[in-house]
Parts: C-alpha cells; structure tokens; sequence
C-alpha cells in the first residue's frame, strides 16, 4: 500500500479540474501525498506528457502515477493500470505511460480499469480523470490491489510510442527533437554520451543541420554561457542535448517542433 499519488495532465491552471481531482482523491484517501507532476502539457500532446513523466518518474517516490493527456477521451480507448518496479500507473492506454514504464524497469503486469464500483458514479465521458483515474488511484492507497480493478490483459497489446532514438555514423550523430519547454528550449534524443563520442567536448564548436540548413553553435554548460539573444547547445538536465536561445525562444527561432529532425557533428 502506497501513501503517494502523482498527477501529470493537459488540464491547465484556469479552470478547476485539477482541484477537482485532488478533492476526490482527498475525500478517499485524505493521508495520502499528492505531487503534480505537470498540469500544463500541451493540449493533447502525447509525445510531451510522455516525456516530462518519463524524464520526472526517477526522482519520484514509489506510488501511485496518474497520467490524463487523453486527446481521444470519450473515444473507444481503454484505461488501464500498469505495475511496473515499485510504480502503479494509471491513464488512458495511448501510450502516454509507456516511456515512463520503460524508465521504471518495463511492465510486470496490466489491468484494465473496469470495476465501475470503484469509480465515481456517473462518469463523465470527458473526464476520466476526476471520476476514474483520481478515485481508483485513492483506493490502491486504501487497501486494493491493481488486481482488483479489472481483467489482466497482456503486456504486448499495451499502446507504446515510439521510443526517440539516435544514430551515431560518419562523424556525425542524428536525433530528433524531444520535446520543447515553455522556455522554447529544444530538447533532443541525442545526449551527452553521443558527443562524447564524436569527440565533442565542453567550448567546443558543433556543426548544426536542420534540415537542408545547416549552422554553427557553441557547445556549452548551460544557455546564460552565451549573451542574450545567442544559440547554444547545452547537455540539460536529463542528459540530453537542448538547443536554447538566451532570454529568447529557440523553437520559434528555428521552427523546430517536436519530431523535427537534427544531425549535430564537430565543426570542421
């Protein structure tokens, strides 16, 4: 029994869903710790919620991990419950848990949320969150088990996204962008291990290519090593590669938006 529930959803700040969602898991549940994790991913945007809970899940205390970035909410698609390390994950099954499963050691076991007595009743078609997701991950604090939320399903036929990858070959490593941040700092696939291995280090200098555009920026420990207004690459926080403007927005600069492709080497 865990003592710990985390939200990670697209419902923003203006209006009362995520309050919505802690009074269900407080009139449930009232001891247990609720962390928020990100209210402001990017209006049905996966690929992003996927990535800060992934990125998020290793400084994270064992619990119970809601996921509500849902553009097919009120579609055919399925809830479910997924044991994985000392981790129970809850959301809809579009793949928005898969990179944090992976990130906790992959899927020991999965459930298909159907006991409606453990839902709110009724249940909103659009609102998951408040009425499934929130009071069946109290309830995994009071005393049930994930088996108890519904049918065992095989873990093969859990919704996965693609994993980012990158490709180191001819002196140069390819990757796509990650994600990007409210700061418009880009995040890649390739990390810092990748330019290690092309040589790279810290002040120097790395080719660019953007697609058919290709240009020069520095490699540095972070964007305030360059003057406002300058490009830089940086490794951040996750280890990854971000390219960033100082005081200014590198997606909006290079259109870069996430998926874009970007091969970096050393400069000639």
């Amino acid at each position: 029994m865990t003592s710990v529930i985390t939200l990670l959803t697209d419902y923003g700040l203006e209006d009362g869903y995520v309050a919505a969602c802690h009074g269900v898991i407080a009139r449930i549940a009232p001891q247990t710790r609720v962390i928020d994790v990100c209210h402001v991913v990017p209006s049905g945007d996966v690929r992003r919620g996927a990535a800060i809970l992934a990125q998020t899940i290793p400084y994270l205390p064992p619990g119970v991990h809601i996921g509500a970035v849902d553009p097919g909410a009120g579609g055919g698609r399925r809830a479910v419950a997924v044991e994985a390390g000392p981790h129970v994950f809850i959301g809809p099954d579009n793949g928005l848990l898969s990179w944090a499963i992976h990130a906790s050691g992959g899927a020991r076991a999965a459930y298909e949320i159907t006991n409606e007595e453990l839902f709110l009743r009724p249940v909103s078609p659009t609102f998951h969150g408040r009425d499934m997701y929130a009071p069946v991950a109290a309830r995994l604090c009071t005393g049930h088990k994930a088996a108890d939320l519904g049918q065992e399903i095989p873990l093969t036929r859990l919704v996965s996204l693609p994993a980012p990858t990158s490709v180191l070959r001819e002196g140069l490593v390819e990757g796509e962008v990650v994600s990007v941040d409210r700061y418009g700092n880009t995040q890649l696939s390739i990390s810092s291990g990748d330019l290690t291995a092309l040589g790279v280090r810290v002040g120097d200098t790395l080719a660019v290519w953007l697609g058919r555009r290709q240009l020069s920026m520095p490699f540095r420990e972070s964007f305030s090593a360059v003057a406002p207004g300058e490009l830089v690459a940086f490794a951040d926080s996750a280890d990854l590669i971000a390219i960033a403007v100082n005081c200014g927005d590198a997606a909006q600069r290079l259109g870069l938006p996430p998926g874009a492709r970007v091969r970096l080497s050393p400069a000639p």
